[in-house]
This record gives C-alpha cells, sequence and structure tokens, in this order.
C-alpha cells in the first residue's frame, strides 16, 4: 500500500473516532428516553455552599465613645463662707458722764448729825465709797424707825442733766428738818434712808442715829446739795 493511501486511512479513523466522542447524534438526542443522562442536573440543595464570610458590623452597633463632660457637668466648687466683717468700735463718747449711772445705797455710806438743836434739824451726809463716779438724783427718802410714812421733800431738785456727779470719795448732802412738838407728834433715836433712782432698783436702806428727833407731819428734807451750807439753809 502505497504512503499517501495509509494516511487517509488513518485521517477517516481519527475523524470517526472524534464524532464518536462528541455524543449521539441527532437522532439519539430526539429519543432521549432510551440513552441515560451523562451528568444529572445540579439543584440548589446538592451543591455545596461555601462559609460566608461574617459582615463587618455597622458604625451604628460599633459601642459609642464617652463623651467629654460638659462644663456644666463639672462639679462645682462650694464657694468659701464669708467671714463676717468685723464691727467697727464706736467712737467714745465725749461726754464723761455718758456712763455714770445714779447713785444707789450701794455706792455709799450715810450719816446723819444734828445742826440745829432748837428746830430738831439733822444735816444728812452721804459719801461715794465705790471706785466710779454715780448721779445724785432727786431728794433722800427718808423714813423714821418703826414709824409710817416719810419726810416731804422740800424745794426742787436739779434734773438728771445737772445733777451732782459724785466721784469716788466725794460727799453730798441734804437737810432734814424737825417736825413741830404735838400732841401727835413721837421722838425717834434712828432713821433710815434709801436713794431716788428713777428706777424700781431695790436698795438696802442706811440707817444712821437721830437722837430725839421730833417726827410729826412738818418733817422735811432737802434735794442732794454739793455743800452743807446749802442743804441747810433751805
Amino acid at each position: 500500500m502505497s504512503t499517501v493511501r495509509r494516511a487517509a486511512v488513518v485521517l477517516v479513523a481519527v475523524s470517526a473516532l472524534a464524532l464518536t466522542a462528541c455524543g449521539p447524534s441527532e437522532d439519539g438526542a430526539a429519543g432521549g428516553a432510551d440513552v441515560p443522562a451523562t451528568t444529572p442536573p445540579a439543584t440548589a440543595s446538592s451543591a455545596p455552599t461555601e462559609p460566608t464570610e461574617p459582615s463587618a458590623p455597622s458604625k451604628s452597633a460599633e459601642p459609642s465613645k464617652p463623651g467629654k463632660p460638659s462644663a456644666s457637668a463639672k462639679p462645682t466648687t462650694p464657694a468659701k463662707p464669708t467671714a463676717p466683717a468685723p464691727a467697727k468700735p464706736s467712737a467714745p463718747s465725749t461726754d464723761p458722764d455718758y456712763d455714770v449711772f445714779p447713785c444707789s445705797t450701794y455706792d455709799l455710806t450715810f450719816t446723819a448729825t444734828l445742826a440745829e438743836p432748837t428746830t430738831s434739824s439733822y444735816l444728812l451726809k452721804i459719801t461715794n465709797k465705790s471706785g466710779k463716779p454715780c448721779r445724785v438724783l432727786g431728794h433722800p427718802i427718808v423714813t423714821f424707825g418703826d414709824l409710817e410714812g416719810q419726810a416731804t421733800a422740800r424745794g426742787t431738785a436739779p434734773g438728771i442733766e445737772e445733777a451732782i456727779r459724785l466721784a469716788p470719795g466725794e460727799s453730798a448732802y441734804a437737810g432734814l428738818m424737825g417736825g413741830v412738838k404735838g400732841a401727835k407728834s413721837k421722838t425717834v433715836s434712828s432713821i433710815s434712808m434709801t436713794m431716788d433712782t428713777e428706777s424700781d432698783l431695790e436698795q438696802v436702806p442706811l440707817k444712821a442715829a437721830t437722837p430725839g428727833l421730833n417726827v410729826s407731819d412738818d418733817n422735811s428734807v432737802t434735794a442732794w446739795m454739793d455743800n452743807s451750807e446749802d442743804a441747810l439753809s433751805l
């Protein structure tokens, strides 16, 4: 057999094999009931699913970062208590007698001396025994032993602004006039004296000896004076 003819036979054989490998013919495709399918169709359930990657969390799901506290949220510092302003000391009064109180029997000593035997008059004397000045107000309040009543005030007394300022150790005087003897008059050997303080201050009465003092409705006493002569001249 020649070489050309042998090549032709080989070519025909190769072609036949290629056609057989390509699948059924049209007739076989039409009557496909007798020819089993070579590969079953893939279904969604039979196909393996690849694991999906977790989706990235959305921004809204991320935990929010704590914001900075606003200025109003900061704790306020408690205000420091202000110390009260110290009271300014008041200027001392220029009046030397602004703090001088009326004299009471607690500030004084008391004596009574017979001045005129004929009239049974006595000179009353008080002396400031305290360590501070006091004012001598009005008339002395004189009572007679155990008898009721008191001596009548004679004459007028200076007001509180003109009253005697009795410094420690100084004295003031008043004149006690004896009463007229009569059927109803009585004699006492002592008197008691308290001071006019223009208040309800309770005082301890001071006593002085007055032997033979006649007591009647006419007994009277002068206001306090700064000398004995004026006290007995009224």
